[in-house]
């Protein structure tokens, strides 16, 4: 029997935490309007900048991003969205062959309204590039001294939105960099 104890306390505590998940688990995005199957099969010089207009009301379905809408101006015209990439970026800086800083970064894409979807689905490819303009960037000396100067961010931003430009097309019209932290060790 006093085996049987732990077994039965183990069962009823599984049953128990399934129900609740069960009962807690939020509801189910509403379907997607557009198919973005139309976006991979167009040529590569329009496909992204079109399929990006087709989307609709895509942001709906962006929760846990970070994404946030442009609004609506007076005219009824969509503004800009901002695709807010979920995790930071982190960037060891090297001297002698060992880390002498940690660069922490969060990174924020500006695309027209409805395209967050889109650069979601692309987040691990677009992570990819990024982290590897980062390294660029902290090789060449990019986040030594006075790291924040306006010239010095200017250059990793074109580099960020060139990257990017490669990975989603033209959609994406500005980089903003949201969070710039350096830790020395």
């Amino acid at each position: 029997m006093g085996k049987l104890l732990p077994v039965i306390i183990a069962v009823v505590g599984l049953a128990v935490g399934g129900g609740a998940g069960f009962l807690l688990k939020p509801a189910p995005p509403p379907p997607a309007e557009t198919d973005h199957a139309a976006a991979e099969g167009a040529s590569e010089d329009g496909a992204h900048a079109s399929a990006a207009e087709a989307h609709g009301d895509a942001a709906s379905s962006t929760a846990g991003h970070g994404a946030s809408g442009g609004g609506q101006g007076d005219d009824g015209a969509a503004g800009p969205e901002y695709a807010k990439l979920n995790n930071q970026f982190v960037v060891p800086v090297i001297r002698s062959g060992k880390v002498a800083a940690l660069v922490v970064m969060s990174i924020s894409l500006e695309v027209p309204s409805g395209s967050s979807e889109f650069v979601f689905e692309r987040e691990p490819r677009l992570r990819d590039a990024f982290l590897q303009v980062l390294f660029d960037h902290a090789n060449a000396g990019g986040f030594d001294g006075a790291f924040t100067e306006s010239g010095n961010l200017t250059l990793l931003r074109r580099a960020l939105l060139e990257s990017s430009q490669s990975v989603l097309g033209r959609i994406v019209s500005d980089i903003l960099i949201t969070d710039l932290v350096r830790q020395d060790a």
